[in-house]
């Protein structure tokens, strides 16, 4: 309904050669100047559901005047976590380029993961014009940042990870970012795995001098804690907007 109901105001935008590499782009009503892209990426285990799922995760911080790119992305096991990663990274790219302004990363679930990977980039060394923080601001909201554990769970079918392949692909073992901002919310009914990790990985990043915060949505589960995006009174919607206008 909300992407009906954007019109012309959303805008598909291809960065990559497949069918999936494809940014919904929504713009407020009423633009903010002062407000950042904020790039959404959807969840599902790095294998399922479909960016046009998540269209309605923009209606917020549109109403804060907000532009929100809903981005997706190839599913494994057609393509492997690491070819995610560096297409979100693609897709940054042609935000940046389009803005000419540092974004802001968000994403639900396996999105939690991509969004703080986008934090934890080294831009420069992938082009000397780009500004060290290209992602200056993140909010994963149930990410997972230590891939390792799903080794031995039926969700690594797809994954096909090794031990080795698992840490590479964990942001919370990569050399931590300096002078971003990076929220780890999550839901307060959250299995203690997912509670363990946010917290892990804002520990370790704040001690490399970030500014990070975990916050834990009372009542949420994994499935229901995403949902606040919708509305522009949410505090999640809120704190994104701040981020997007800091």
């Amino acid at each position: 309904a909300y992407r009906a109901a954007a019109g012309e105001r959303m805008q598909v935008i291809d960065y990559g050669p497949s069918d999936r590499q494809k940014i919904d782009f929504f713009r407020p009503a009423q633009p903010d100047p002062k407000a950042r892209i904020v790039l959404f990426i959807h969840g599902g285990y790095w294998q399922a559901l479909d960016r046009r799922m998540f269209s309605h995760m923009a209606k917020g911080l549109n109403a804060h005047g907000v532009p929100v790119a809903v981005v997706g992305y190839d599913l494994c096991p057609e393509v492997q976590i690491g070819q995610i990663i560096e297409q979100m990274i693609g897709a940054g790219e042609l935000l940046f380029k389009l803005s000419g302004r540092p974004i802001v990363a968000c994403g639900h679930s396996a999105g939690g993961h991509l969004a703080a990977c986008l934090v934890a980039t080294e831009w420069t060394s992938l082009d000397f014009s780009y500004p060290e923080r290209l992602v200056r601001a993140g909010l994963a909201i149930s990410g997972l940042f230590e891939l390792e554990p799903l080794l031995p769970t039926s969700v690594n079918e797809k994954l096909a990870m090794t031990i080795d392949s698992a840490r590479s692909y964990s942001p919370r073992l990569w050399p931590p970012p300096s002078g971003t901002v990076f929220d780890a919310w999550v839901g307060a009914e959250e299995s203690a795995e997912y509670l363990r990790q946010s917290a892990g990985i804002a520990a370790v990043w704040q001690a490399a001098g970030n500014d990070t915060r975990v916050v834990e949505v009372a009542g949420a589960n994994h499935f229901t804690v995403v949902a606040g995006l919708a509305n522009p009174d949410d505090p999640m919607t809120r704190r994104l907007a701040d981020l997007a206008k800091s």
